[in-house]
């Protein structure tokens, strides 16, 4: 079993930044790839971002050259580096770890979700 708490959200004006942040207790962190998902209210939980066990990442359009994810196994925290903000970002986003994939079915554990909202 892996838990994950997610932390890092709050209101932003369009433009600005948040960094989220993920710890992961129990099994072995730097085992699982690692992702970033949002959900909007009224669509559906889309990938953000992704960063396998070796540290290669990948992300969505929407958020490419704007966010970026990082990881400290040493720490079993990951993140999610926020810029440019805009308020169609405005969502909860989850962190989740599993398999190195952009689809949710792929990850087993889920955090409880952190509240982004950008306003503009």
């Amino acid at each position: 079993q892996v838990q994950l708490v997610e932390s890092g959200g709050g209101l932003v004006q369009a433009g600005g930044s948040l960094r989220l942040s993920c710890v992961a207790s129990g099994r072995t962190f730097s085992s699982y790839a690692m992702g970033w998902f949002r959900q909007a209210p009224g669509k559906e939980r889309e990938f953000v971002a992704g960063i396998s066990r070796r540290g290669g990442t990948g992300y969505a359009n929407s958020v490419k050259g704007r966010f970026t994810i990082s990881r400290d196994n040493a720490q079993n925290t990951a993140f999610l580096q926020m810029n440019s903000l805009k308020p169609e970002d405005t969502a909860v986003y989850y962190c989740a770890v599993g398999s190195d994939s952009r689809s949710a079915r792929d990850y087993a554990y889920w955090g409880q979700g952190t509240q982004v909202t950008v306003s503009s």
